[in-house]
């Protein structure tokens, strides 16, 4: 019986063995989706709404910064294209003058010009409101170019306030999605610069994990299989979970010094992209581990 065991025992280690080296098919670490948020205008943070560890909603308030010079900016120019636009219905009055009175003109040119044949009218009183006529269409011609001036003018004022209110939305600094703040770069009170970094957030409720497969394992896999997908639990075991692949790598590049795969010998390696729902306990950098489930045919 104890030569019986002792021929069994190197079988079973050996067994063992490549039962472990079988158990995961990929090695990587697992990635987050970060975001870090700038601020878009220079001034002096009013309100810092978050801090690091904080779980925020996508277009929650996350800084506030000062806009009361932008504000001032924009009533100056509210002002002045009130100013603008009281000289442009003026100037609207005075071409519906000028178009009544070069209507009347016209009238009394058309008149004296049947009244010329019969002598009623001098030739010189045909002339003089010719001349007449014509200098009011100029004078016309030039109020409608004052016009033209002045509604350039109120286009340009009109941008410019569009351009304070975006200054003044972008000096409310909301979180882009929804996630978890990972670091804040600026406190409230601090005075800073258009691009300053404000804060970095991720989404940490959907981690992927990045791992590396050969050609030949790659030959089986596709977008959209589930796979299963191990990390190191707090007992010295393995926790399971259910992951997706969402990206495979369309060429190939040498195995990185931090992955160590089951074939040593294959220096080629694809990267995949696996979505991993996570439960809390994943975190950025976390080593994980992937194993193809294989089908029924495979089997």
């Amino acid at each position: 019986m104890k030569i019986l065991t002792y021929l069994l025992t190197p079988v079973l280690l050996f067994l063992a063995c490549d039962q472990n080296d079988q158990v995961s098919d990929a090695y990587g670490n697992f990635i987050a989706r970060e975001i870090i948020v700038s601020a878009e205008n220079a001034g002096k943070i009013l309100v810092k709404n978050l801090k690091e560890g904080d779980k925020i909603e996508a277009g929650q308030l996350a800084y506030r910064i000062d806009t009361i010079q932008t504000y001032l900016k924009k009533e100056e120019l509210v002002a002045r294209r009130q100013s603008v636009a009281a000289k442009r219905m003026n100037n609207q009055a005075q071409i519906t003058v000028l178009n009544e009175q070069e209507r009347a003109l016209k009238n009394d040119l058309h008149r004296f010009q049947q009244l010329l044949p019969e002598g009623a009218v001098s030739q010189k009183q045909v002339d003089d409101l010719e001349n007449n006529l014509i200098l009011l269409q100029k004078q016309i011609d030039q109020v409608k170019t004052n016009f033209i001036s002045i509604n350039a003018e109120v286009s340009a004022i009109d941008a410019s306030i569009k351009q304070a209110d975006d200054l003044l939305r972008r000096s409310t600094v909301v979180s882009p999605i929804k996630g978890t703040v990972l670091e804040t770069y600026a406190e409230a009170g601090e005075t800073i610069i258009q691009g300053k970094p404000l804060f970095k957030i991720a989404d940490l409720d959907t981690m992927e994990l990045k791992a590396y497969f050969s050609a030949r394992q790659l030959a089986s896999m596709k977008i959209g299989d589930n796979v299963r997908v191990l990390t190191d639990d707090e007992n010295g075991g393995v926790r399971e979970y259910k992951g997706q692949i969402n990206w495979i790598a369309a060429s190939a590049e040498f195995t990185p010094k931090i992955i160590q795969t089951r074939e040593e010998r294959i220096n080629l390696v694809y990267a995949v992209k696996i979505y991993v729902a996570n439960d809390g306990l994943i975190r950025i950098n976390m080593p994980g581990e992937v194993r193809l489930i294989q089908t029924a045919t495979e089997e």
